[in-house]
């Protein structure tokens, strides 16, 4: 259960406002520093757009991972937007994304970092799970979207 414990409800935003990428990372920044109360704002900022610059975390289809590694955290933290209009996001394909799975890590975590982001990897090759979770109006339904899917690859594994 690696992936549902990083996007628990409080840290998840249904609808997002963001137009563009930069607002999109300044609004889950906001809702990490909210959830958390952690006033560490520009420290993520600084850490998701050092990442981006090397090459656009937008991957697939609807869908950007924007990460990062930061000494403000001293745990692997997540935050879930959830958009319906569409983030212009520079995505590989061109295309918005509608989900933004935000994670920050401590420097030191990076065997932690790569699990998390081949468990994401692993849901996001269910259509399904993107299109049940993009479709959530509720953060806590949301999280249980997750939770729902994670426990599948589990029974897999």
């Amino acid at each position: 259960m690696i992936v549902s414990e990083l996007f628990e409800p409080e840290f998840i935003k249904i609808g997002m406002e963001a137009e563009d990428k930069d607002e999109a990372f300044e609004e889950l920044a906001d809702v990490f520093c909210q959830a958390s109360r952690l006033n560490i704002r520009e420290d993520i900022l600084g850490a998701i757009k050092e990442r981006e610059r090397k090459m656009s975390t937008g991957i697939q289809k609807g869908i950007a991972i924007p990460h990062g590694k930061t000494s403000a955290v001293d745990k692997v933290c997540g935050v879930l937007g959830i958009s319906q209009r569409g983030v212009d996001y520079d995505a590989l394909d061109g295309k918005p994304v509608y989900l933004l799975f935000m994670i920050l890590v401590p420097l030191a975590e990076t065997e932690l970092h790569l699990r998390i982001l081949k468990r994401l990897a692993e849901l996001l090759q269910n259509p399904q799970f993107f299109t049940d979770l993009a479709s959530q109006q509720d953060p806590v339904a949301a999280s249980g979207v997750i939770k729902k899917y994670e426990n599948i690859l589990a029974a897999i594994d």
